[in-house]
């Protein structure tokens, strides 16, 4: 496990370099906000990793549904009983098995590993909630309820699998050679798209994401935007 620290942000990495998969530990005044939970393999990492800062956990916040980022959550919250977890209304459905579509949604694949959990959300969040100084945003696209989390007093985002930076920054459903596996496990492009487009206006001064190194300003971002729209262009005028 590899550990990077950015000002209140603990990020923990697990198999760098090659598969990268992170989760960030927020440092608040009571306590540690946990976003996702890697695998359920990466769980006893964590757990000693909290233990270490001495501090209480009181809450996961989950970004979307696959199995990366919801694997540890039943080892965790077994471990803080205490500590509440949180995930998007929509993608709350898929973490119950409901892998059915709205009728406002492309008829389109939920791809990627989808594990049911036990644990029950203590709450289920809307775009516009505000919790732990964060507001929760919509980043709909890698799967049909992702959300990421926006610190605005130090305007710093937590994107999930909206961005990617290993292999190449790079929107959800840009499959990048070098790391194509959060392309590939990508819902719908074309939502996801007009969500990185949203979250980047944000002008973040740092994003996490949930594979690869933290993304300094939006420079990268707006890079990889403008490539995710060319293909799209492209692959919509075939």
């Amino acid at each position: 496990m590899k550990v990077t620290r950015l000002e209140h942000v603990h990020q923990l990495t697990f198999y760098a370099p090659i598969l990268p998969i992170n989760v960030q530990l927020i440092e608040k005044e009571l306590g540690l906000v946990l976003i996702d939970t890697a695998l359920e393999r990466n769980a006893a990492d964590i757990l000693a990793y909290i233990e270490s800062l001495g501090q209480p956990l009181l809450a996961i916040l989950l970004t979307h549904a696959h199995g990366d980022h919801v694997g540890g959550v039943d080892a965790i919250l077994k471990a803080h009983p205490h500590a509440e977890l949180y995930v998007s209304r929509r993608d709350a459905r898929l973490l119950d098995g409901d892998r059915t579509l709205d009728p406002d949604e492309r008829n389109l694949k939920v791809k990627g590993s989808l594990p049911m959990i036990h644990s029950l959300p203590d709450k289920l969040l809307d775009p516009g909630e505000r919790l732990f100084g964060l507001r929760v945003y919509p980043a709909t696209g890698h799967t049909p309820g992702s959300i990421a989390y926006f610190d605005e007093a130090h305007r710093i985002l937590f994107a999930g699998d909206a961005f990617q930076s290993h292999g190449g920054v790079a929107v959800a459903g840009d499959v990048r050679p070098l790391f194509p596996l959060p392309g590939m496990a990508t819902w719908d492009k074309r939502a996801a798209v007009e969500n990185a487009e949203r979250l980047i206006d944000l002008a973040p001064r740092h994003t996490f994401v949930g594979h690869g190194a933290e993304i300094a300003g939006t420079h990268r971002l707006y890079r990889a935007l403008k490539r995710a729209k060319r293909k799209q262009a492209r692959l919509f005028a075939r």
